[in-house]
């Protein structure tokens, strides 16, 4: 059964509490960004490991935890490639990306979930290692996604953080909904 596309415009969460996962972004120093995304890929092995009930969505309106894995490997590779642009590029245009649309074409909750941990891992590596080689005046290097939303590799890195860390908390409470252990 397909998702209701989410059609939000989630750079709220740059200026106040997630009220869903209860992340403040604003809080959050970029610099720790790379520190915060290798801790959140670390968590996710541990939820994907041996679980029977991977592939089962809690509701109509939420992916299964195989899906939600498969959709933040992909936030880190596209956010390295968006990354790599505004440290390269000056005040670079994002090409579109259609998360909804890349779940059903690439049928996540069909993939090896050890490949999903396993590429997650690499990808998160990646982003962090190029977070980590972000200093001084670099931070305020620009960037605009396809709807013209503007950010800096600050904001970029904070409004990024909130994505991978409130999809552990949508596993966490999709499992307890499963009931699982």
């Amino acid at each position: 059964m397909p998702i209701t596309p989410d059609d939000k415009d989630w750079t709220w969460v740059l200026e106040r509490t997630c009220p869903e996962c209860g992340f403040t972004a604003s809080a959050v120093d970029a610099t720790d960004v790379a520190r915060l995304i290798r801790e959140n890929a670390g968590a996710w092995r541990p939820l994907l490991d041996g679980h029977q009930r991977l592939t089962d969505r809690p509701s109509e309106d939420r992916w299964s935890a195989l899906e939600y894995a498969c959709h933040v490997r992909d936030v880190y590779r596209l956010y390295d490639e968006r990354l790599t642009l505004m440290r390269t590029l000056d005040a670079p245009t994002f090409p579109n990306w259609d998360q909804d649309v890349t779940a059903v074409e690439d049928r996540y909750n069909t993939q090896d979930p050890i490949v999903v941990v396993t590429d997650l891992e690499a990808a998160a590596r990646q982003l962090a290692d190029n977070f980590d080689a972000v200093t001084g005046d670099a931070w305020q290097r620009t960037g605009l996604r396809s709807d013209g939303a503007h950010f800096t590799i600050e904001s970029f890195a904070r409004y990024l953080i909130h994505d991978p860390v409130h999809h552990l908390d949508d596993v966490e409470r999709g499992f307890a909904a499963l009931d699982c252990p």
